[in-house]
């Protein structure tokens, strides 16, 4: 391409970085029951929950988007790794989900498995907008631990990983604090995003410099690999 056109080009040049691929779990036992779920609260998939992971899954499978991963990592709450069991015969054979505490959603501590109502009967309402450091509960992360957490585990993969594509089977939150990084909010920003259940965001690390590819992906037809694609 003339290098006095390549400014007009929107579509940008296909990765060479890290590209990590977020995938939400589906619909949850505690989504559901408006629980606080950590381990104990969790309560895996919901059937609901199961069908959103199957049809992703047979999504995959006809498209092969996600052929060219190099490792699959999980959170370690029942509702992510049931996910990523579910995926499984969509995804490159040989490749094991390894387990990661750090991908977990954020640490409730005492609060775990309680209803919404209740955490706020037992220990107040919390504001984080006043105090960012304050625990969610007694034991539980504050939201700047949460996201200083989930900065040093994504880190971690794109320097085990360099160049590479890898899925990263995890929360809406731990997604929120990947896109407050990708776009330099740093810790005490709250985005507000919509992260659907089951749905795929891509984003990729090549040094200093961050690119989403894309976000909240839900969408019944393939999305085809960028890194197969041209630059025009």
């Amino acid at each position: 391409m003339n290098e006095a056109w390549q400014h007009f080009v929107t579509r940008g040049a296909p990765p060479v970085g890290t590209c990590l691929v977020l995938v939400r779990h589906g619909e949850a036992r505690c989504n559901v029951d408006g629980v606080v779920g950590g381990m104990r609260g969790d309560g895996s998939l919901t059937e609901r929950g199961r069908e959103q992971v199957r049809s992703l899954r047979d999504r995959l499978a006809r498209s092969g988007e996600f052929d060219d991963l190099t490792a699959i990592y999980t959170s370690t709450l029942p509702r992510a790794v049931e996910t990523a069991a579910i995926l499984a015969p969509s995804l490159p054979e040989g490749l094991a989900p390894v387990a990661d505490d750090d991908l977990c959603e954020l640490r409730p501590g005492d609060a775990d498995g309680l209803t919404w109502e209740e955490l706020v009967e037992r220990y107040g309402s919390l504001s984080w907008r006043e105090d960012p450091h304050a625990p969610f509960a007694p034991g539980g992360e504050s939201r700047v631990e949460f996201y200083e957490r989930c900065e040093r585990a994504l880190g971690r993969l794109v320097e085990r990983h360099p160049g590479e594509r890898v899925l990263v089977v995890s929360h809406g939150g731990v997604i929120e604090q990947a896109m407050k990084i990708l776009q330099g909010d740093g810790p005490v920003a709250r985005l507000g995003l919509r992260t659907d259940n089951a749905s795929v965001t891509e984003i990729e690390f090549d040094g200093p410099r961050r690119r989403l590819l894309r976000y909240n992906d839900v969408a019944p037809l393939a999305r085809s690999n960028p890194r197969k694609n041209s630059a025009t």
